[in-house]
């Protein structure tokens, strides 16, 4: 099985994220015993980022019941948001060191009868696409749980590789 060769990232990601008008917070701290992201043989490997806005959360709840499927892709988004700015804080601010995203875990909270994890999980794969170009493809699972820490309807991990 040959080996895929990863190319750098064709353009300055600062640039796109600015002309996106997408602005990264702040990186957030840990919620428990654990660190926010591990560098290893040029991964960065980052721990799920919930839906966190400034602080609070705004979306609480299961989808399909107390949060619907385009506020769930929101509140996914915003976990991508999350996800670059760990990224960032891993390569210290240097977007030259990010080479791609290589893989996205979503894990969504759904209420009985709910199965569209893939769609929720999508705002977070469509915020990879937007922010990263061809870089921010990646592979990707959408899993639903009976309910997620700080009863948030998604949260998602990821890998990255680096330099």
């Amino acid at each position: 099985m040959a080996v895929e060769r990863s190319e750098p990232v064709p353009e300055d990601i600062e640039a796109r994220l600015s002309a996106r008008g997408i602005v990264l917070p702040a990186a957030a701290s840990p919620a428990a015993n654990y660190v926010p992201w591990v560098t290893s043989l040029g991964h960065v490997f980052i721990a799920g980022q919930a839906p966190i806005v400034d602080g609070r959360y705004p979306w609480t709840g299961r989808v399909g019941a107390d949060v619907s499927l385009v506020d769930a892709q929101h509140a996914a988004r915003v976990c991508g948001l999350n996800l670059l700015a760990q990224v960032h804080a891993a390569i210290d601010g240097d977007w030259e060191r990010l080479v791609r995203c290589v893989r996205l875990c979503g894990y969504v909270s759904g209420a009985p009868g709910f199965f569209d994890f893939p769609k929720v999980v999508d705002g977070c794969s469509d915020l990879m696409v937007e922010a990263l170009g061809d870089a921010g493809r990646h592979a990707r699972s959408a899993i639903g749980a009976a309910g997620l820490r700080f009863d948030v309807p998604v949260i998602v991990d990821a890998v990255f590789e680096v330099r």
